[in-house]
């Protein structure tokens, strides 16, 4: 599994990156060494120094793992098979597709149209709901719903906006978890807008709404005329320890947007589900938002492999085990190790949250894990807070590698920065 003399090394690759993709990136990719990515399995990364570390992060792609055997199965038979359709034909490996998320999705969101990547999906609400005459959109503050033109004005962060202002017109902010933020602006005038929010805030932070946040939004919604949109490209597919964020509270949405989990880790795919009444001129009319990829076999294939992966290894239930298993070990570490520097650990299943007092202290730590050979992910829209998202497969030998890199992490950040204000002083 580790690179083959053909392969180029570390300094040629930096270069290329530099010259061919992104100076920045590859500043980055300095501060964390040397290695490179060459190979994964299950919760496991190669490197081309012969390391191995535990990844964490992905951003939540990867709850079934690196390469989970039967997706992949599925994905080569498929290549070997039909990769690519014609289009014209109908194709049978989509319709399978549709019908198994269908199947696991809240009831009442019957009607899928795919896409390749979480931004897709969102891209593929807003113009859905401009055709139900919804032309007001209101988000949260430190939303997330991709960086396309469309998704980044619902995208909660003016650091994203401000260099392609003006974007689309007619976009609210109200703070999440604020349910009477949100009464207060629908009662402008609910009719024409369309709510778009996640169950969880990833990127912003792992930002948990208090208890009944969701049903409270779903029935100000329906009070006032609105459409509800439930971003759970992060949050679905299981890794809450339940298949979507809106299940903790019994909530169908009029759209669903999920991806991530959905490619099994293997081939993008995002979904856009909603109910007949929300899909219908998408229905009436295939060609009103079309895409060259949208329900490639490939891709259908890694997406029904990738639910009834999760179905059959009980991967729903084993994130939220796991989880907790996590979220008590890492909170007993902090309160051990540095709790002067931590303002909380917090999370869901698989989605785990700590945040540290100042973005400074976050990059320390995050550094610390990585020369400790586990991978973690910062979040986006909250500087200070780093998530992991680890895999449901992942091995008690994983579970064990995970909490003591982060002990140890935790340890020597706290040997260096006594206190939080001492970062900025080093």
């Amino acid at each position: 599994m580790s690179s083959t003399s053909t392969e180029p090394g570390y300094p040629e690759v930096l270069d290329l990156y530099r010259s061919h993709l992104s100076r920045g990136r590859a500043k980055i990719s300095e501060v964390f060494g040397t290695q490179m990515e060459t190979s994964a399995r299950g919760e496991w990364i190669e490197t081309s120094d012969g390391g191995r570390y535990l990844n964490a992060g992905g951003y939540g792609v990867l709850i079934h793992g690196a390469r989970h055997p039967h997706v992949e199965a599925a994905v080569i038979r498929q290549i070997q098979t039909s990769p690519i359709a014609s289009r014209i034909l109908l194709e049978p490996t989509a319709a399978r597709a549709a019908e198994a998320l269908a199947r696991v999705t809240p009831d009442g969101l019957e009607h899928v149209h795919f896409a390749s990547s979480g931004t897709e999906a969102t891209e593929a609400a807003l113009k859905l709901a401009r055709t139900l005459g919804k032309t007001r959109l209101i988000s949260t503050i430190g939303g997330y719903h991709g960086k396309t033109f469309g998704a980044l004005a619902v995208t909660g962060n003016d650091l994203y906006q401000a260099p392609f202002r003006p974007l689309l017109p007619d976009v609210t902010f109200v703070p999440f978890g604020d349910a009477a933020a949100l009464a207060a602006e629908l009662a402008k005038g609910g009719q024409d807008a369309c709510v778009i929010l996640e169950p969880i805030q990833g990127e912003g932070g792992v930002r948990i709404p208090p208890a009944g946040y969701l049903g409270a939004v779903r029935a100000l919604c329906d009070e006032h005329g609105a459409l509800l949109v439930l971003d759970e490209i992060q949050t679905g597919m299981g890794r809450l320890g339940h298949w979507w964020g809106a299940d903790r509270e019994g909530v169908t949405p009029d759209i669903l947007l999920a991806g991530k989990g959905l490619s099994g880790g293997i081939v993008p795919v995002s979904a856009m589900i909603a109910t007949p009444a929300a899909f219908r001129a998408f229905n009436r009319d295939p060609f009103i938002h079309t895409s060259t990829f949208s329900g490639a076999p490939i891709a259908m294939a890694a997406a029904r492999a990738a639910i009834e992966a999760i179905e059959q290894d009980g991967l729903v239930e084993r994130a939220a085990k796991v989880g907790e298993v996590l979220l008590t070990g890492m909170r007993e570490i902090v309160d051990r190790r540095c709790p002067q520097l931590v303002t909380e650990v917090r999370g869901v299943g698989l989605l785990i949250g700590v945040e540290l007092k100042g973005a400074g202290l976050a990059g320390a730590l995050l550094a610390e894990m990585v020369n400790r050979h586990l991978i973690v992910n910062y979040s986006l829209n909250a500087g200070a807070v780093l998530r992991f998202t680890p895999p449901a497969v992942i091995s008690d030998e994983g579970t064990e590698f995970l909490l003591s890199a982060f002990d140890g992490a935790c340890a020597e950040v706290a040997a260096r920065y006594p206190t939080a204000d001492s970062v900025g002083a080093s």
